[in-house]
This record gives structure tokens, C-alpha cells and sequence, in this order.
């Protein structure tokens, strides 16, 4: 099942559905993708289930995490998208309550969902990204704005599915997207609209999945294009040739790591008419709806979404747990 060289970084393979437990499927929540997320957990939570998982459905919703530690789960696989899922919060609670979930941990979490302190990251390790700014008015935003240069994107810091995120092509509109981008926070994100392709990268259990090249009629892949819109196309690989997706998988790969993420993710790009990927932000617990593309990625490299689910759940295995299976297998006791 293991060896003495397996870390969280790498694949710990569970081959017996019952190795898992009894294991939650958190969906739902508060934030608002709580529809995608019920999408996602409810998709998982089938997938989970058609290989024997011990799979139950748990929405925070409307059940209390008192109620949840009572509830003798032996692990997580998080399906919560935004603020309360996938911002640490609720891997910090998993984590005073002992019970191992799938995915990044709480610090990494929290990096990756504020998109500022992400950025910041990215260019201190030499990672490529847009230039950008952070206002928490509406002045500072316009002088933001004209260091920057019109067509910009401005979005709030710690959502997803590009929520409260706006394409602002010239001053007038300027302070409409700021309005609307504060409505999730006290500050905005100020980014230079990169003018070109946008890409995306999965990463699971260490290794890059191959790269998805994203086509949409709409003004940019926004939250309608993304859960809504048939017309949106993905093409994968979506690289020319062999040289660009070692790049992109690369540099999914040392972004993901530049946070601390580990076990599964997605790395968002956009890249100009120079050719330079420039990373946007790491999801930490991507969608997994019908029009989401992790799994899309996945099956390009031969595994599909019932595998997928089951790859996911394994990165639920804590370091105390593959620790104790090797020292089982070494001793055989």
C-alpha cells in the first residue's frame, strides 16, 4: 500500500474502499457558490459511493460542527467552495477535531483563497504574474488604476468562481466594478488584463495533470461561462507541443508548492501574445460539476471521475496515518 518514501506531496494509494472509513462528504455551506458546491459534493458523493466508499452527505449549513464531531466520521472530503470551506476555516475545526480531510491544510488554504497575499508569494519567488495593486477606496483604487493602465480586472480578494469580479475597460466603469467588489470585502484587487489565452492546470498528488486551454464568447470566464454556458470550449492538451506543457505543469507545480498546498488543485493562468504564463491563483478545492475541469483534465490522462473522487479522498491520509501503515508493512504486524 506504501512505502518509507511516500509523503503527502506524493500518491499513498488505498486500494480497499473500507480503508477509508466512515467519511463525510461536506457540501453546501454559506457562501455564495453554494449551489456549485452542492453541485460538486453531490456528484462526489455518487462517484464515492459506486466504488463502496462509507460515503454520507454534510451540509454545515443546516448541521452544526458539534452535531458533526459527535458523529463518528473518520475523515472529510471537502467539497465546500469559497469562505468557510476553502479559506482554512473549516480545516482548522477538522484539525482541533482529529478528523483527516482531503486537500490543503489550514495555512496553505487561507494563502491560496486571499488572492493579494497569493500574489505576493508568487512574486517574491520569482513565480510570473500580472502586475497588480490592493485599494481599499474607491480613490485609491483610481490611482491603482492609472499606474496599472485600462483594460484592467478588478475582483474582491478572497472569493472564487470569479464572484464580484469585473473587466474594466475604461476609467467610467471604474468605480461600478469597485462598488460591486466590495460588497465581499474591505479592500479590492486591482489586476492587469492580460490580453491572450487562459489556461489551466490540475495538480494531483504531486504531479501535473495535462493543461486545459479555456475558449468563451463571453467578455472573460466568468461565473456564467464557467457553471452556466454550453458555448464555452475546452481543449486539452491545450498546449502546441511538448516544450509549453512542461512549462505550464512546472510552473502549476512550484505555485502550488510556492503556498504549501498539497494533495489536489488547480493552477490558473493568462498568457499574452509574448507566450509568458502568468499565474493568476491556486484553487484549492475545485469544482467538480459537469462543466468543471479538473475532471476533464483527469480524463485526458486516463482517470475518470469515480477514480478521481477516490484519488482525492486518499490525500485525506495524514502523515501520523501513511507513517503507521510503512511501520505495519516494514514490521508486518
Amino acid at each position: 500500500m506504501s512505502d518509507a518514501t511516500v509523503t503527502l506531496d506524493q500518491r499513498y494509494t488505498v486500494s480497499d474502499a473500507s480503508a477509508f472509513g466512515h467519511v463525510a462528504v461536506m457540501l453546501g455551506g454559506n457562501s455564495s457558490e453554494r449551489e456549485v458546491s452542492l453541485d460538486t459534493g453531490t456528484a462526489v458523493l455518487r462517484a464515492l459511493q459506486s466504488r463502496g466508499v462509507d460515503a454520507h452527505a454534510w451540509d454545515p449549513s443546516g448541521q452544526s460542527m458539534s452535531d458533526f464531531a459527535t458523529a463518528g466520521f473518520d475523515r472529510v472530503w471537502i467539497a465546500l467552495h469559497g469562505p468557510g470551506g476553502e479559506d482554512g476555516a473549516l480545516q482548522g475545526a477538522l484539525q482541533w477535531l482529529n478528523v483527516p480531510y482531503t486537500g490543503s491544510g489550514v495555512m496553505a488554504s487561507a494563502i491560496a483563497m486571499d488572492k493579494v497575499r497569493s500574489k505576493h508569494l508568487f512574486r517574491a519567488a520569482g513565480i510570473p504574474t500580472p502586475e497588480y495593486a490592493v485599494a481599499e477606496s474607491q480613490a485609491e483604487a483610481s490611482v491603482a488604476a492609472e499606474q496599472i493602465g485600462f483594460p484592467l480586472v478588478v475582483k474582491p480578494p478572497g472569493q472564487g468562481s470569479s464572484v464580484g469580479m469585473s473587466k474594466v475597460f475604461e476609467r467610467a466603469e471604474l468605480n461600478a466594478a469597485i462598488d460591486v467588489a466590495m460588497q465581499y470585502g474591505d479592500t479590492v484587487l486591482l489586476e492587469r488584463c492580460i490580453n491572450g489565452d487562459e489556461f489551466t492546470v490540475a495538480v494531483l498528488q504531486g504531479q501535473a495533470l495535462p493543461s486545459i486551454r479555456i475558449v468563451t464568447p463571453r467578455v472573460f470566464y466568468d461565473y456564467r461561462a464557467k457553471y452556466e454556458s454550453d458555448r464555452t470550449e475546452y481543449i486539452c492538451k491545450g498546449t502546441a507541443n511538448d516544450e509549453e506543457e512542461r512549462q505550464y505543469a512546472d510552473l502549476a507545480v512550484a505555485a502550488f508548492a510556492e503556498l504549501g498546498c498539497t494533495g489536489w488543485g488547480r493552477v490558473d493562468f493568462m498568457t499574452g501574445n509574448d507566450g509568458q504564463p502568468l499565474v493568476l491563483e491556486v484553487n484549492t478545492v475545485p469544482g467538480m460539476t459537469s462543466h468543471s475541469l479538473v475532471p476533464i483534465a483527469a480524463l485526458e490522462d486516463g482517470i475518470d471521475f469515480e477514480e478521481l473522487c477516490w484519488r482525492i479522498l486518499e490525500t485525506s491520509f495524514s502523515a501520523d496515518e501513511i507513517q503507521a501503515d510503512v511501520e505495519v508493512a516494514a514490521h508486518g504486524t
